[in-house]
């Protein structure tokens, strides 16, 4: 086979473009894209992002902040499990979050301030529960459910700062040593031995 000179043109000039692209990149030479603004929905207009229309992108409002799923189209989409949260964000929705300017209204800063206090709250909780070590757990189908503690006998403790957050009281297993084992609030499982060390719930 022989070397044809016009074959080497088109090797000399991809070379020199990406020799130039590497030295000056595309974005400084047309500059950046100026940054994108939220864009404001009504109900009615973001419904249409709801994942029935294939040629539209699918949108999800959570507390007024409009949000793209497309990515979770097995999700979100027409026939998805979550399908009834989709055509409602990507941007924020005019209504009881957003005024039609875009601004945050009353109920909003509300849900903000709740969930700052929630937050702080789950750590108070965090930080208590980590004082007294859970239990340890295990469940089969021949066998049921087990707790058992490898320091300390397994007990029901109330987590008050639940009913804070959800309204609804909730327990967990804790580990507790024999000289804290008279403390209020302590429960023992029950069919439990009040020295068991593991206890078949």
């Amino acid at each position: 086979m022989r070397w044809s000179p016009f074959l080497g043109i088109p090797l000399v000039i991809a070379l020199i473009s990406f020799l130039f692209f590497k030295i000056f990149p595309l974005s400084s030479l047309i500059g950046s894209p100026p940054p994108l603004q939220p864009r404001l929905f009504s109900a009615e207009e973001l419904s249409f992002y709801n994942g029935s229309d294939p040629h539209l992108p699918i949108y999800l409002a959570i507390v007024g902040s409009v949000f793209d799923v497309t990515k979770g189209k097995s999700h979100y989409g027409a026939g998805g499990g979550y399908n009834h949260f989709a055509g409602r964000y990507v941007g924020k929705l005019d209504g009881r979050y957003y005024d039609s300017k875009g601004n945050p209204t009353k109920y909003l800063k509300g849900v903000e301030a709740k969930a700052a206090r929630g937050a702080q709250l789950l750590e108070k909780q965090k930080d208590e529960e980590a004082k007294v070590p859970s239990c340890n757990s295990r469940w089969s189908q021949d066998e049921g459910s087990e707790v058992w503690c490898d320091d300390g006998y397994p007990r029901l403790v109330q987590r008050p700062i639940e009913i804070a957050l959800t309204g609804k009281m909730s327990k967990r297993c804790a580990c507790y040593k024999e000289d804290e084992l008279e403390q209020a609030g302590l429960e023992v499982y029950e069919g439990c031995d009040f020295f068991a060390k593991k206890c078949r719930i």
